[in-house]
């Protein structure tokens, strides 16, 4: 009989899972999925605080690939009953017939609504940036006539788009993109718009711009309804009950059943490409030591920085050059359990215990490093141990490895958390009951440095014969899930003799791509 083949994939999270799934079910080859964390779920892992669920980034469940969603319905279930939230406030949502009830069993897809809005001058304006009553009474009339006249002169004098910069004042003119753009993103990537290139915007908010958000505020105004509209602007998202790494750890279990393997904490050290640009074995530290793993498929997930440093003999020094000088941003979550928010629900949106409705909250007070807030309770309020007398916060810091805010001790950077989130009147420190911190590195692939030489190292790359590039960090680019997803899918089509690799990378690369539902 012939031998089996087998796939080594490094990473556990999205993209691997992926992989190895659609392997077992698509091919005989049988994978070993190699994490170094001692979970699973990768970015998108949920970790538990007594009780008290965390979402890594928070990450929200919506394609419009119809292949990924079945994928995700197979492994959970959609929500067929009103959740806990929906259940005491009576709020109406969209049950799917047939679905699970929340209420009674934990494998289930909740639907939740998406608000996400933007604190800034101690006020509240929508995320992305939309041209409504709030908008118009936070900022002035004085101020939108001059964002107006700004748009006008942008849309008649288009720049060339090489910078960030460009791609922004090109959508929303240069009143627009100085008052809610500039600042922030210097705070999320630690580089000013200009520094970065215009790729970032053509793959996190593309197809958006001032006059979308005008077009979609008409028709909300006047009761217009279309389909699902920009990515951006989508307002409902699935949510597992117990947060996104409850799928993941669904999928790895099922990946398990059908015969592949998945070993944590094993991080690979190297492996070796030989003569005829083949990887033969990979050498890996587990707990049991170095162990090698012979392969004939090579799917990694892995940062292409960690990529680069693990082959022996598979890139020349210009080509480590760029690996190693690719920048990524790091990551610091703190998440703090307190009595109640001082901010006041001033929406029509019910909520379990009258807090504002938002899942996500962009802070862009220039006084505090504090990027993005998240209350857990609107994700899911089965993320929160008690979800109807206290409000589980996760405040997401952007900095470098080794960098003040990295280095600064665990307990001395909740306790700056706190300050902060008290100096801009969120929250009561005296009602803070506890607090965890969660480091992230290599959170975010970003888009300067050797960035724009980043072709050179992927042709490089693409002739090892049986490596293949998957996911956020795999390819370094800003994929959101079903694209990470995607990638892995089109690696094991390419495997399979039905894809090339210039398909892999495709995906998420164009503006069009998967821009409709199929």
């Amino acid at each position: 009989m012939a031998k089996k083949k087998h796939a080594i994939i490094v990473g556990a999270g999205p993209a691997g899972l992926t992989a190895a799934y659609h392997l077992l079910k698509l091919t005989t080859i049988k994978p070993i999925v190699l994490e170094k964390e001692n979970f699973v779920g990768g970015l998108a892992a949920t970790l538990n605080f007594n009780g008290n669920r965390m979402d890594i980034g928070g990450h929200r469940f919506f394609t419009k690939n119809e292949n990924i969603f079945s994928l995700w319905q197979n492994l959970l279930p959609a929500q067929g009953a009103p959740a806990l939230d929906d259940k005491i406030l009576n709020r109406e949502s969209i049950l799917t017939d047939g679905g699970a009830n929340p209420e009674e069993v934990d494998e289930v897809f909740l639907n939740r609504n998406r608000v996400s809005r933007i604190f800034y001058r101690g006020k509240f304006f929508s995320y992305p940036v939309s041209l409504n009553f709030d908008t118009i009474k936070n900022l002035g009339l004085g101020e939108m006539f001059s964002i107006g006249v700004s748009f006008l002169k942008a849309k008649y004098n288009q720049r060339e788009e090489i910078t960030l910069e460009d791609f922004m004042v090109n959508r929303f003119g240069q009143k627009l993109y100085e008052t809610f753009f500039r600042d922030y993103t210097t705070k999320v990537w630690g580089r000013t718009p200009q520094e970065i290139g215009a790729d970032w915007g053509s793959q996190r908010i593309k197809g958006l711009s001032l006059g979308k958000t005008l077009l979609d505020f008409v028709k909300k105004t006047f009761g217009f309804k279309d389909g699902a509209g920009e990515t951006s602007l989508i307002e409902r998202f699935y949510y597992p009950k117990f947060g996104p790494g409850q799928l993941w750890e669904k999928m790895a279990d099922e990946i398990k059943k059908l015969g592949g393997e998945i070993l944590l904490s094993a991080n690979v050290k190297s492996f070796h490409v030989d003569k005829s640009k083949t990887i033969k074995f990979v050498k890996v530290e587990t707990a049991a030591g170095l162990l090698t793993f012979p392969t004939d498929y090579f799917l990694s997930s892995m940062p292409l920085a960690d990529l680069a440093e693990a082959l022996d003999d598979g890139l020349n020094l210009r080509q480590l050059t760029i690996a190693r000088g690719l920048p990524y941003r790091d990551f610091i979550t703190v998440g703090l359990l307190v009595d109640k928010l001082l901010l006041k629900n001033q929406t029509k949106i019910k909520t379990l215990g009258d807090i504002v409705p938002d899942c996500w909250i962009y802070i862009q007070e220039p006084s505090v490093k504090l990027g993005r807030l998240q209350i857990f309770n609107n994700w899911s309020p089965y993320m929160v141990a008690d979800p109807k007398n206290s409000v589980w916060l996760g405040l997401e810091y952007f900095c470098n490895e080794d960098d003040e805010l990295w280095n600064m001790e665990k307990k001395d950077f909740i306790k700056f958390a706190i300050e902060e989130l008290a100096s801009i009147g969120i929250i009561d420190a005296a009602d803070v009951r506890d607090g965890v911190q969660v480091k992230v590195p290599k959170a975010y692939p970003a888009y300067f440095d050797t960035y724009e030489n980043i072709s050179e190292l992927r042709a490089a790359l693409d002739e090892i014969k049986n490596l293949y590039c998957i996911g956020r960090n795999g390819q370094h680019r800003y994929n959101n899930m079903d694209h990470s997803m995607l990638t892995a899918i089109a690696a094991v089509c390419a495997i399979a003799g039905k894809f090339s690799k210039e398909d892999i990378w495709k995906i998420n690369a164009e503006k069009t791509y998967h821009e409709e539902k199929k």
